[in-house]
């Protein structure tokens, strides 16, 4: 007998070994970043002549995304930018709610930890109890007085971590902490990069504004000619309609100007987390900005990308969680233990005589192994593997979408700069245009519908150039926030007026 207690104890003992042997052995697949076509350079390279010191070099793709990236809107050396942006990131409901998401994060991760850890507890107070007959052992009509227990007990309980499920399971908890944070990081940069958009917006109608101020006041002074030679009689009343009809139409598409530019200024006070009547900004016409960013990028500023480093977390949570899901499939073991005291009587609660405990692992079934379930476990598997496919998918693909907006705003500000000194000159020659027409048009050798034509010319030229000169502060702004941020670093070309070049024909017209 006592042989065979020994060989059952050293069998207990062996499967014992065994499983702490496999704890905290991870069936998870090797994680591996999935492999993305990657180009030798951005196709705008070639379309782009720089100096060595401009151009950068391509590298193979490390995760950078955690490195700060700093003020980069104060490369555009504007105060007001700058002050709105740290208005935006102090007050922002939007950039608000993504700390309490991260915060929620954390606090899941910190629950998936505590799976690594035995938990304790303890407990004080009386119970009052009738036991049946039968439970006893003994006749059923005998009768079993009610009785109250006392009892003072500290419990503990620990799962083995078998398999690696709780190991896997807080990997994914890390994982999905710091996917959160780079969703947190993707939010914030986009709420700056909106910000500055909205702002040179706002500036660029402000420019519109000007343009068409400038306008109506020349319409005004045109209106105020022809009235002078109709009452003189050189001309009939129709260039009289005519001029009135132009003036109506000049104020009233600035007056859509306006309109735009209070929905805008409303909109950039929803940015820094404002009421939109509380909210007001001075006019400041835009002035062109003239940043150069070289195309040829080292690739870790690509990587930077929040939104991809947040996807490749994602798929490392979902590998885990692969794990996780495996791990069902074998057995579970639960160390439990309790011990304290019990008494009928709460003066003689602590007396030794009064000591009681329960000790695991294999108290209460703690050792559990799957046998049926209906295809659950099974189901739970192939749905982990395809949410771990789905998100390789979703990576990639993010990989692709970056490329392409870094390729479309440097395309975007390759044309724009020559765009731009095109319609400079397009400016110009209206302006001359419509000076030559209203000089004739006072010699009486064109008709006002000539001079008409010339204006509106005049007014579609500078108001496509002040749009170029928003198009071009904005694909600047895209550009940044496609590679992730940063360029706190870069110069600061300088600037002149938008539609600076018109300001004196529109002088001499004026002053006609």
């Amino acid at each position: 007998m006592k042989t065979l207690n020994i060989k059952r104890w050293l069998g207990l003992s062996a499967l014992l070994g065994s499983l702490l042997v496999v704890a905290g052995c991870s069936l998870a697949p090797t994680y591996a970043r999935p492999d993305v076509k990657e180009p030798a350079a951005f196709k705008e390279t070639s379309q782009t002549v720089l100096a060595a010191s401009e151009q950068g070099t391509w590298k193979t793709a490390q995760p950078s995304e955690q490195v700060m990236r700093g003020e980069w809107w104060t490369v555009f050396n504007d105060d007001t930018l700058n002050d709105l942006e740290r208005q935006a990131a102090d007050a922002n409901q939007n950039l608000k709610a993504a700390a309490a998401r991260v915060s929620e994060s954390r606090a899941i991760n910190q629950t998936a930890r505590a799976g690594l850890f035995p938990t304790l507890d303890a407990g004080f107070g009386p119970t009052r109890e009738r036991l049946s007959p039968a439970s006893q052992f003994l006749p059923q009509n005998t009768n079993v007085p009610s009785q109250t227990l006392w009892r003072a007990q500290a419990s503990a309980s620990y799962e083995v971590d078998l398999f690696g499920r709780v190991s896997d399971s807080v990997k994914a908890a890390n994982a999905d902490t710091a996917q959160s944070e780079a969703l947190f990081r993707s939010v914030q940069l986009a709420l700056q990069a909106d910000v500055a958009q909205n702002y040179f917006n706002l500036r660029e109608l402000d420019a519109e504004n000007d343009v068409f101020a400038r306008t109506v006041a020349l319409r005004e002074q045109s209106l105020k000619l022809v009235q002078h030679r109709f009452a003189e009689g050189d001309i009939s009343e129709l260039d009289v309609a005519r001029s009135r009809s132009e003036l109506a139409s000049a104020r009233s598409d600035a007056m859509t100007v306006q309109r735009m530019r209070a929905a805008s200024e409303h909109s950039l006070a929803v940015l820094l987390g404002k009421s939109a009547s509380q909210f007001t900004m001075a006019a400041n016409p835009l002035t062109p900005v003239d940043i150069k960013i070289p195309p040829g990028l080292p690739s870790s500023l690509l990587e930077r990308r929040p939104d991809i480093s947040a996807a490749e977390r994602a798929m490392a949570a979902a590998n885990s969680r692969i794990g996780v899901a495996k791990s069902a499939f074998f057995p579970s073991l639960n160390i439990t233990g309790s011990g304290g005291f019990e008494s009928a009587t709460l003066g003689d609660l602590f007396n030794w005589s009064s000591r009681t405990f329960l000790l695991g692992p294999f108290a209460g079934t703690a050792l559990n192994l799957p046998i049926f379930d209906g295809g659950r476990r099974k189901g739970n598997l192939a749905n982990a593997r395809a949410i771990y496919e789905e998100d390789v998918a979703n990576y990639r693909q993010q990989v692709l979408v970056a490329f392409q907006e870094v390729e479309d705003n440097l395309s975007d500000l390759r044309i724009l700069e020559t765009q731009t000194q095109t319609q400079a000159e397009a400016v110009n020659a209206s302006n001359r245009a419509a000076q030559l027409s209203r000089t004739q048009y006072t010699e009486g050798a064109i008709n006002y519908l000539d001079v008409i034509d010339a204006e509106r010319t005049v007014l579609q030229s500078q108001r496509t150039a002040v749009q170029l000169a928003g198009v071009q502060a904005t694909s600047t702004v895209n550009l940044i926030r496609a590679l992730g941020g940063g360029w706190g670093d870069m110069p600061v070309a300088s600037a002149e007026p938008a539609v600076a070049a018109s300001d004196a024909s529109n002088a001499s017209v004026a002053s006609r």
